[in-house]
């Protein structure tokens, strides 16, 4: 008896209560799953990705900007980090309650695990809209230009919409598929920034049977791909590829080539997975090459050309004895 209560206050001491800190039941529970017709079809629910702890303070910063968009309905940060501690995830989820710079809540979610799967999971307690913004805790958007991506997606809603592209293609002397990057064509949009439509979680986290189950798996394996996969599934259904969007501004500070920068009094060093280029272009191309293996098809579908929020008159006009464009 003595034995079982030290157990059970142990228990109590080493599970804290984590305040602000939300936790996700059976994502796949169809007694879960909402009633379309109450998703609200003007705003959107973004999804920010976490697990640095370095670049908490970019987190913090992109998630307020975004919640200052009038399109947003709230914003839900990802952590899938299992090694931060209870108290730092209180910390965050307190500070990101505050930080809100409009209508929209910032709320701090903790993974089950640190799979990649976990940022498509259906989430039906706390997605209320349509569409959903993916993105990463290192890219930073400008407002108009979320604006304007969520605009096309409204015109577009069964396509997936982003700004940061790849493609797919053989290799003719090896005769193998390849991940790559094309001037002129396009078959993937990135997870960096990526507005689909919220019926698309339940498709790749619940739904696909066996074969789907094991290219999850291999996302687990290869701690990658998870925004190969999500392309493969969306344009399997619709057998159309994704649109690219202009944007204004865009900061990606998990690029290689961006040096320190200093917010909120700390330096955001750490750079993402696409930095070691050759290598990560070499095991996004297995991704593909093992999707096909188990789809025995290869679905992903070229798009072209990038849809801008404004043409502009790209003549030349002298002005101040120099030429710009005549806009400007």
């Amino acid at each position: 008896m003595i034995m079982t209560m030290t157990m059970t206050l142990l228990l109590l001491i080493t599970i804290p209560f984590l305040c602000g800190v939300h936790s996700l039941d059976d994502p796949c529970d169809p007694t879960k799953k909402r009633d379309p017709k109450t998703l609200r079809s003007d705003q959107i629910t973004v999804l920010i990705n976490g697990y640095s702890e370095a670049r908490i303070p970019l987190l913090q910063s992109i998630a307020a900007t975004y919640s200052a968009s009038p399109s947003v309905s709230s914003v839900l940060v990802l952590w899938g980090n299992p090694s931060t501690s209870a108290h730092t995830l209180s910390w965050l989820a307190h500070n990101l309650s505050l930080s809100s710079l409009g209508a929209a809540s910032i709320s701090l979610h903790r993974q089950r695990s640190s799979s990649l799967n976990s940022r498509f999971l259906p989430r039906p307690d706390s997605i209320g809209t349509h569409a959903v913004l993916v993105c990463d805790d290192d890219v930073e958007v400008d407002s108009k230009s979320v604006e304007f991506a969520f605009r096309i997606w409204r015109s577009n809603p069964d396509r997936l919409i982003g700004p940061f592209v790849r493609s797919h293609d053989v290799d003719l002397l090896r005769k193998e598929w390849i991940y790559t990057v094309h001037h002129d064509r396009y078959s993937m949009v990135l997870t960096k920034f990526m507005i689909l439509k919220s019926e698309y979680l339940s498709k790749y986290s619940c739904g696909g049977g066996g074969r789907m189950r094991e290219m999850r798996r291999m996302v687990d394996e290869m701690r990658n791909c998870e925004d190969i996969l999500m392309n493969i599934v969306v344009a399997d259904e619709i057998n159309a590829g994704p649109v690219m969007v202009g944007v204004e501004r865009a900061r990606d500070w998990g690029d290689a080539r961006n040096g320190g920068r200093r917010l909120m009094g700390r330096v955001v060093t750490e750079v993402g997975l696409s930095s070691r280029r050759g290598e990560h272009r070499k095991r996004r191309g297995n991704c593909i090459r093992e999707f096909h293996r188990v789809l025995g098809k290869m679905p992903l579908r070229y798009s072209y050309g990038k849809v801008v929020s404004s043409v502009g008159e790209q003549g030349l006009c002298q002005k101040g004895g120099k030429l710009v464009l005549c806009d400007h």
